[in-house]
Parts: structure tokens; C-alpha cells; sequence
């Protein structure tokens, strides 16, 4: 189903759309239902037993867990279509059973719902009637966004976020890489550069370039850890900056970079970002704007993620940003003084827009 067969369409019978209800209203016991059959290892099991599958004594003894909590968790497993019964009415794994317990993008969109989102997504719609990231406070009440806190998340917390982070654009750089080295480029600025990937990805590339990560403190802080532990030093440098101060940014950069960066700001602070980079832009500077757009994706499934994603930002992340489509985002760019040149479209598996901006000419 398309995604617009899927918006224009309502053709559930009553009696779906109310099962369908229940299983929002429902929502966080099946979430949690699903991480215990992962993490007590009923789902790895049962999907080691194949069409034999297990009976309830030997899901117990299998996962080291007492009959009623196996009984609770095969009872709320058929009712989520995680497992199945054979002809023996045996327990067996289903097919949404097999991606829960070995689909890697499921996984990491389960730790980072469990370990960033789950408690703060109560606070949505303080979040929305406030503008700010309420659920942030889950966290503690130092940090106004969850960047300046990411250096001092709890160890599992900021391990699942860059699993989060790193998993949806890591696999795309090969491909985009092609794009912006087409021609020499000398300095790359990459704004928003977080634990140096993407810079260390180039260095590694192109023995000729030279990267300037532009990010806050605690992410330039992390940022030069990986550069020095992977002796890239003389290759890579950081400048601390908050993109929505009116402190300038250096001024001799070939191409400026941004990948997942935008979209973790408001339409407005987009425009002022893109202002500030337009003012360190020369006439011969490529800007490249790197997102995975709501109105770009070529399955329901990734735009539904992007779409609760979007939520994230609103509890959590700053309280007033999104995923955003081409319609969005493109004219808050331009607003700042950029012009749009053109795109790339369906980079990776996920969909990925690499847009590109020139700096306007005033004249």
C-alpha cells in the first residue's frame, strides 16, 4: 500500500478500526511485552526450535522464567502476531516475532523508544502546549535540549541515541561521498558533526581534504576523542559554536556540510542557521543539506517511522522541530539567503534527499 492509498483511504470495517483502537490503547504494554520477549530470550528460543517450537514448560526452563511469567508473555505474544501455534499447539515464532528478534533496524528503534523516549513521551502534550522538550526532565533538569546533554547521558542511553543516530545516515556515505568529491575540495566545514564519522569518513576518502567539525562543546569534545584515537588530528579540527548564537562562523570552506543537522530546529531557526551559514559561504561554496524527507520515502513503513520520530523531537530532543518534507524545509532555507540548485533522491535504504544550495546572489 501507498502512502496515499493509505491517508485517502479509510476502507477498515468498524469492527478493525476498533480492534485497531485497543492496540493504541494498549500501545505501551505491547511495547514493553516485545522488549521482555527479546531480552529474556523467549523470541531467540523459539525462533532456534523452528516449526517444532516450544510448549510453555520449555519456554520456562528454555529462558530461565517462572510458568506465569511465560504464560503472561506467550498470551500477549499471540496477541500481537509475535508468536504463533503449530499444529501441536506448540508455540512458535511469528513472522513480526522473527523482526523483533533479529532485525537490527527494529532493534535500535527499540532501544532508543526505551532508553531516550519511553518515559518523556508522557510529557507530549506539555511538550506542544509549552514548546519546550518536557520529557528532557526524565534526564534531569540541566539542559535545555538533549545535544548539551548528550555528553552526560547514562552510558545506555547515549549508546542507544548514536545507535539511533549513526544507523540511518552511516550507510549512505558511500554514495554521497561520490557526490560531493566530484570536484577538489580543500576544507569541508561539517556542521552538526557530532562523534567526527562523517569527517573521519572523508579524511579517509580524500588524502587532500581538510575537515572542520562546527558543534557545540560536549560533541566537539567527543568529537576530537575519535579523531585522536584514530590519529586523524593533523586532518580534522572542531570549532565550538551554537548555530543559533549570532557568533560568525570561519569563511574559507569548499563545501559545508550538514547531515541530520537541520531537521533538529524550528522552520524559523533554520532560516537563521542558514543566514549564518550564507555569511560564511563564498560564491563558490557548495552547501549540502543531507535528510531523510517525510514526502520522499518509497514505503509507508519509513514515513510512518519518520512521523513518530518527529515526536521524539518534540518531548525530548528541543520541543520545536520535525521530520521534515521538501515543501518544508527548502523555502525555510532559502528564507536565510541560500538558493536551491538541486537534489539527489533515494540515496541508501532509507530513503535519503542530499539537497544542494548556492549562496544567493544579491545582486
Amino acid at each position: 500500500m501507498t502512502t496515499q492509498d493509505f491517508y485517502h483511504n479509510d476502507g477498515l470495517s468498524a469492527m478493525d478500526a476498533r480492534f485497531e483502537a485497543q492496540k493504541i490503547a494498549f500501545a505501551p504494554y505491547v511495547f514493553q511485552a516485545a522488549r521482555a520477549m527479546i531480552d529474556l530470550g523467549v523470541l531467540a528460543s523459539l525462533s532456534r526450535c523452528g516449526d517444532k517450537g516450544l510448549s510453555l514448560e520449555e519456554i520456562e526452563a528454555e529462558c530461565g522464567i517462572s510458568e506465569y511469567g511465560a504464560r503472561i508473555l506467550t498470551e500477549a505474544g499471540l496477541g500481537i502476531g509475535a508468536i504463533k501455534l503449530n499444529d501441536e499447539d506448540r508455540f512458535v515464532i511469528g513472522k513480526i516475532g522473527c523482526f523483533l528478534a533479529d532485525d537490527a533496524l527494529t532493534r535500535i528503534n527499540i532501544d532508543f523508544m526505551q532508553d531516550i523516549c519511553y518515559e518523556g513521551a508522557a510529557k507530549l502534550e506539555e511538550s506542544i502546549q509549552t514548546g519546550k522538550p518536557c520529557g528532557l526532565k526524565a534526564f534531569g533538569e540541566n539542559w535545555n535540549t538533549i545535544y548539551e546533554a548528550l555528553s552526560s547521558l547514562p552510558e545506555r542511553a547515549k549508546r542507544s541515541w548514536f545507535a539511533f543516530d549513526h544507523n540511518y545516515s552511516d550507510n549512505i556515505f558511500p554514495e554521497v561521498l561520490d557526490i560531493v568529491f566530484d570536484r577538489p575540495v580543500a576544507e569541508l566545514y561539517d556542521i552538526g558533526g557530532n562523534t567526527a564519522r562523517f569527517a573521519m569518513t572523508c579524511a579517509r576518502h580524500d588524502k587532500d581534504v581538510h575537515v572542520t567539525i562546527i558543534d557545540l562543546p560536549g560533541q566537539c569534545r567527543m568529537a576530537q576523542e575519535n579523531i585522536a584515537a584514530n590519529g586523524l588530528e593533523q586532518r580534522i579540527s572542531t570549532h565550538a559554536a551554537n548555530m543559533l548564537e549570532p557568533t560568525g562562523l570561519p569563511s574559507h570552506a569548499d563545501v559545508i556540510w550538514m547531515s541530520q543537522f537541520l531537521d533538529c530546529f524550528s522552520p524559523e531557526e533554520i532560516t537563521s542557521i542558514s543566514r549564518k551559514v550564507a555569511s560564511a559561504a563564498t560564491d563558490s561554496t557548495r552547501i549540502f543539506v543531507l535528510e531523510p524527507l517525510t514526502d520522499q520515502q518509497k514505503h509507508l513503513a519509513a514515513t510512518f517511522c519518520l512521523q513518530q520520530t518527529s515526536l521524539y523531537f518534540t518531548t525530548m530532543a528541543n520541543g520545536n522541530s520535525k521530520m521534515y518534507s521538501f515543501a518544508e524545509i527548502v523555502p525555510a532555507i532559502e528564507a536565510g539567503g541560500l538558493r536551491y540548485v538541486g537534489s539527489h533522491q533515494n540515496l541508501g535504504i532509507y530513503s535519503y534527499t542530499l539537497l544542494e544550495f548556492r549562496k544567493r546572489d544579491e545582486n
